[in-house]
């Protein structure tokens, strides 16, 4: 599968993208990879993501995960 959102990682392992021509944080450790057709998570800020015909999609927004230490 090709992706055709642009996608990379930072020195400090967060995935970012460019969508809908700004930069969107996707997350870091719960971002799939490879990315897939179908995978979809949630960051720590709560957006969730999914990829839909070779895109990453923001698809909506929920409460954070919550941290167990």
């Amino acid at each position: 599968m090709e992706l055709k959102t642009k996608i990379w990682m930072t020195g400090a392992l967060e995935w970012i993208a460019f969508m809908d021509d700004q930069e969107v944080f996707l997350g870091k450790r719960e971002v799939p990879s490879p990315l897939d057709e179908g995978d979809a998570w949630t960051n720590e800020l709560g957006d969730m993501f999914k990829v839909v015909d070779g895109e990453i999609k923001r698809v909506g927004k929920t409460e954070p995960p919550r941290k167990y230490w």
